[in-house]
């Protein structure tokens, strides 16, 4: 016989009251980070699904289409939010949409919280949920991914990914192509795809341009803007002669550049600096960043038309995203710029009413 974890069991298990299990499960009112700990960590243990309590009848459809995004306040995912919103407009349907925090107990905990919800199909930007987890709930809803490949074929899944490595290439082979030869990179978390495609495709273009590949021009962030301070300090202390810096992320490209100003160093004149997402404040620091466009709006509006179409038994229409080159005031030319290096697809605009 099975046996059914009870609410009172959760408490017990967390030592706190049952009103407090329930308020950290419903999000209704404030609770210590402790105690939310705690409480998600007996959840965890103990396999409990909770179903939020609601004035209709649990029959029936939700209306609800689950997203779960990796954090709230990142201005990468915004874009990719306002895409999902724009891409359920006048479905029928409306996205609730919780935040998995980056951590690996808060997104098994956020997905328990929308299968409660009974939402009707699941968006994930990112994240670490196992294959298998996400394989088990496209077995009962239609799920789209973004950002991430997961094997979801059978189950009428769809994914949607860039294609990381030749963007990267192409703003190194720029770097070259500007008579950069020492080329830095601030890295993303190695347990990040989109971080070892970033840092693979910066090797290649170093190697085919002739360049020797130096893990001591590689330093680690964590794709936030403090550490994009902290790895261009380590960076200069390794390698002051480093000339330019390409950052896996545009929020560190904002803390490199602060690092910059802190040692008064200029860009681009005595370093360029290169990032990649084109954040939409990239167009406005001083100088304004080169980076690589991703359609992150674009994309999120075809997952959620995506799920949609599995939702009626139809066919997601066919969508291949491709980065663009945004190039602006970050970057200066040296004296040995070289010529012939393969061409590098850019914009021609550099930023929103500019030059």
């Amino acid at each position: 016989m099975t046996h059914t974890v009870t609410l009172v069991q959760v408490a017990r298990a967390a030592g706190v009251s049952p009103s407090t299990v329930s308020r950290v499960l419903n999000g209704t009112a404030q609770v210590s980070e402790i105690r939310a700990a705690l409480v998600r960590r007996a959840v965890d243990h103990l396999g409990y699904t909770h179903r939020a309590a609601s004035p209709r009848p649990v029959t029936g459809p939700s209306g609800l289409i689950g997203v779960l995004t990796p954090d709230l306040g990142s201005p990468f995912y915004t874009d990719a939010l306002k895409g999902i919103e724009r891409g359920l407009l006048d479905s029928g349907y409306s996205p609730l949409v919780v935040s998995g925090q980056g951590r690996p107990g808060a997104e098994a905990h956020a997905l328990r919280v929308l299968l409660g919800r009974r939402v009707e199909g699941l968006l994930l930007l990112g994240g670490g949920l196992p294959d298998g987890q996400l394989q088990a709930v496209a077995a009962r809803v239609p799920v789209g991914v973004l950002g991430r490949q997961v094997n979801l074929s059978a189950w009428g899944g769809v994914c949607l990914t860039l294609d990381q490595r030749p963007a990267a290439r192409d703003l190194v082979t720029y770097l070259v192509g500007r008579g950069h030869r020492v080329i830095g990179h601030i890295s993303g978390p190695p347990e990040h795809a989109d971080a070892r495609e970033r840092l693979g495709g910066y090797r290649e273009a170093l190697e085919e341009c002739g360049l020797r590949f130096q893990p001591s021009l590689v330093v680690q962030g964590d794709f936030q803007e403090a550490s994009g301070v902290i790895a261009m300090q380590r960076l200069l202390q390794r390698c002051p002669q480093v000339s330019a810096v390409f950052c896996a992320n545009d929020q560190m490209a904002y803390g490199a550049r602060l690092a910059l100003h802190r040692l008064g160093r200029r860009v681009p004149q005595d370093l360029s600096l290169i990032g990649f997402d084109d954040l939409p404040g990239s167009a406005y620091t001083t100088p304004p960043l080169s980076s690589v466009r991703q359609p992150m709006a674009e994309m999120g509006r075809w997952l959620a038309r995506a799920v949609l179409a599995r939702l009626r038994g139809e066919p997601a229409d066919p969508l291949t995203p491709r980065p663009e080159l945004m190039l602006r005031e970050s970057v200066a030319t040296r004296g040995d710029a070289w010529s012939g290096l393969p061409t590098v697809p850019r914009s021609q605009s550099r930023y929103p009413g500019g030059r």
